[in-house]
């Protein structure tokens, strides 16, 4: 199938090719990150309907190994439409208004600096960099496409006036029905333990110190046959990070685990083994771990914030208040009340049909045939 819009609205210096060809471009493609993944399902999405594309990235991470990924030095600005990725601040985002095909932008949202302040000056600039970039680019594009209305938002009060739509991330489920971990499975499924579980970089946005006090008030007041795995990469010499550790140690917790950057099957095992999915943060522009923790058929406890209930659409329990007591409470109340945990996990289900891949393959096409 081919998308008529194409010729149509090719630019008048359109560098040699068929006319039908449409490339995306970021800064750096990441082996196994949601975004990564996301632009990874678009090209195969404009391949089976016969597209001419490709990848362009600045870095490229060494595991993603994939024909259309090239690096972006190599693009020969001969596409007619750019789908750019905004996330980060990056000097790209500098490049991108020169290049002569149609821009359409595809917003993921950039972490407010003041997350960082006290704790990653790199990052704290880097932010602050982005979203000047980002307000600097809101005449460039003919169309953006963002991974939620919150984010689309965001770029409505940086001045954007182009054609904008809300569409969820490409999420590849087909790769979660890889086999789960068994030595994470035989350690912590098989007991009577309560296993909380949130996963997602340790950054300060995520608010991994607020799901440790959460945890902390449910484990010494409620039930100390519980565990809290953290899942996700951290730097052993972060601030943040060494902040977290020094206030387990200081809290006297035993059963707070941080994995760190593990294997896939490991990341899934801990899907399988939790009892609950606790996310607490405070700066989402989507949050895939909930759309995951659907899949995995575990109950969500969330603090409503930014993208996040968005996301639910009504399933998990969405909390306005996250003191710790409150969250501890909530914890208990889905543990222990089987019927309000069968009805949150029918309506995860209900919701994690509004993210089917062919659902949201088809919004992307018709995306791209209006703009």
């Amino acid at each position: 199938m081919n998308i008529p819009f194409l010729t149509k609205c090719a630019p008048k210096e359109t560098k040699s090719g068929s006319g039908n060809r449409i490339v995306q471009i970021l800064p750096t493609i990441a082996y196994g990150d949601a975004i990564g993944n996301h632009v990874l399902a678009l090209y195969d999405l404009l391949k089976k309907n016969n597209i001419d594309t490709a990848i362009y990235a600045k870095n490229i991470d060494p595991r993603v190994k994939h024909s259309g990924v090239k690096k972006v030095d190599d693009f020969r600005d001969d596409a007619d439409v750019i789908l750019y990725h905004l996330s980060t601040g990056d000097e790209l985002n500098y490049r991108i208004k020169d290049y002569h095909a149609r821009i359409i932008i595809n917003y993921h949202n950039i972490t407010p600096e003041i997350f960082f302040k006290d704790s990653n000056e790199v990052l704290r600039q880097l932010c602050a960099t982005g979203l000047e970039q980002v307000k600097m680019l809101s005449d460039v594009p003919k169309a953006c496409v963002c991974d939620s209305t919150f984010n689309m938002e965001d770029l409505i009060s940086y001045g954007y006036k182009c054609p904008m739509q809300p569409i969820p991330i490409l999420i590849a489920f087909d790769d979660y029905k890889t086999e789960q971990n068994a030595a994470v499975l035989e350690k912590y499924g098989n007991d009577d333990y309560v296993n909380i579980v949130f996963t997602g970089r340790v950054a300060p946005n995520k608010k991994q110190e607020d799901v440790i006090s959460s945890f902390y008030y449910y484990h010494e007041y409620i039930n100390p046959k519980s565990r809290l795995f953290i899942v996700g990469a951290y730097n052993e010499n972060d601030h943040y990070y060494r902040a977290l550790a020094k206030y387990v140690n200081e809290l006297k917790l035993q059963d707070v685990y941080f994995t760190g950057h593990i294997k896939f099957d490991e990341i899934l095992a801990y899907y399988g083994v939790a009892d609950v999915f606790l996310c607490l943060s405070e700066h989402e522009g989507f949050c895939v771990p909930l759309v995951e923790a659907m899949y995995f058929k575990v109950p969500i406890i969330a603090y409503d914030k930014t993208a996040v209930g968005e996301t639910l659409g009504g399933a998990g329990l969405l909390l306005k208040d996250k003191d710790p007591k409150v969250v501890a409470e909530a914890i208990n109340m889905v543990v222990e009340n089987d019927q309000l945990r069968q009805l949150m996990l029918k309506n995860e289900e209900i919701r994690l049909k509004d993210f089917a891949h062919d659902k949201v393959e088809a919004q992307f096409l018709q995306f791209f045939k209006e703009n």
